[in-house]
């Protein structure tokens, strides 16, 4: 991935394992303090940019390490718990300090998995999808700054870091992404495929919560390594939301499509400088659900946004998709669209749940209570809007 001409300003922060405490106790801790330090600076550099500045938090992962369990879906609840965790305190601490986290005059925050353990030398599983600090570090990207936290744990991640820059430099002669696979798979097995559906209008960290679970549900498919993968998401075409709240601040589907493709990028392909081109192919057709953009990345997955017209989408027209991901407020969407998949005498979906990002940081047995008691209205994209339309912000249809 390269550097973009007039891109926002860049910066990572490097995120070990969270230490076992409760969120209210890590808000106090090294962990939290880096958080709130880095957010803060970031916030600054907005200020100065025409679109949200850039924070890309690389948080180490040491469960999506090569693993013997056969099983699908079987890291899912734990990669769910621990990646709604670091959104909740990044909000939580935003939400106290009056830092915007939300639109482009704040900060982009963009949470990316990554499988590193201190003194291990494991692979990811599966290699080529979940980046490690390696890839990371050959990726390209240009941050303008790096952060750490400082504690032991946080000082092992950074000197890994740099030790992983060092020797990306030395290696530069042969593409990674054609090291690890020449493009998708040509295996004989059915393809993996998880969608999800949404308007993903003004995307926010709920919905980046909900697309970076989506995507590593269909990696954490049991399935030979040259198997393609592949996500859908069904983004809500702009007629079904005229009638929405501040429609008149609704972005169009392709904003919101280039949005949803930005985000999966920057948090799935870390492919290095001359690497295989994503490549991306937008459709028109009369059959139903006919609009789409398929993109395919360099290391095989495939992303296809499509334009759904009604709550359903490709769920009902397409037999072979194996899994649907919610949130756990809209339980009842997953029951009927499984409903209306036996009633066609398909499979039922299996439906995987993400987190309501409450914003509830507290710690029961200290009687604390934090002040973000109107946490969870400020996710949402009405919300946004609203704050949008206060602001005199211009409409985008």
């Amino acid at each position: 991935m390269t550097a973009q001409v007039d891109a926002p300003p860049r910066f990572l922060l490097l995120l070990p394992p969270a230490p076992a405490a409760s969120d209210a106790d890590l808000i106090k801790s090294a962990y939290g303090d880096s958080i709130r330090q880095v957010l803060t600076e970031v916030a600054l550099a907005s200020q100065e940019s025409k679109a949200a500045a850039v924070l890309e938090i690389a948080l180490a992962c040491p469960h999506l390490l090569s693993t013997t369990e056969k099983s699908s879906f079987s890291r899912y609840a734990t990669t769910q718990e621990v990646l709604a965790r670091t959104y909740r305190l990044v909000c939580t601490i935003a939400a106290r300090d009056c830092i915007n986290v939300e639109d482009v005059d704040g900060v982009d925050v963009r949470v990316i998995l990554v499988a590193w353990e201190a003194e291990s030398h494991e692979k990811p599983d599966p290699p080529g999808y979940i980046p490690t600090l390696q890839d990371l570090s050959s990726s390209g990207r240009q941050w303008q700054y790096a952060f750490g936290v400082e504690d032991d744990a946080g000082t092992a991640m950074v000197k890994a870091f740099v030790q992983a820059r060092g020797e990306a430099a030395a290696a530069n002669d042969i593409p990674r992404a054609q090291q690890r696979r020449a493009g998708p798979g040509h295996s004989s097995e059915n393809i993996p495929c998880i969608a999800v559906g949404g308007t993903f209008d003004h995307l926010h960290i709920g919905h980046k919560l909900l697309l970076t679970m989506t995507v590593f549900a269909v990696l954490d498919q049991k399935v030979s390594l040259d198997t393609q993968r592949s996500v859908i998401i069904g983004i809500t075409g702009d007629e079904l939301l005229k009638n929405k709240k501040f429609a008149e601040h609704l972005e169009s589907w392709h904003e919101r499509q280039k949005s949803v493709h930005t985000f999966v990028e920057a948090t799935f392909n870390t492919s290095s400088a001359g690497s295989p081109a994503t490549s991306s192919e937008e459709v028109n057709s009369d059959a139903v659900n006919g609009h789409y953009i398929n993109t395919t990345f360099p290391n095989g997955l495939v992303l296809r946004c499509v334009e759904i017209g009604d709550p359903f989408g490709p769920t009902i027209t397409e037999r072979d998709i194996d899994a649907l991901v919610i949130s756990a407020e809209t339980r009842a969407g997953g029951k009927a669209v499984n409903d209306k998949r036996v009633e066609q005498g398909w499979h039922p979906l299996t439906v995987l749940e993400v987190d309501v990002l409450d914003g509830d940081t507290s710690n029961p047995q200290s009687g604390e209570r934090p002040q973000t008691q109107d946490f969870a209205g400020k996710i949402s994209s009405t919300e946004i809007r609203r704050k949008l339309a206060k602001k005199g912000h211009s409409s985008s249809l």
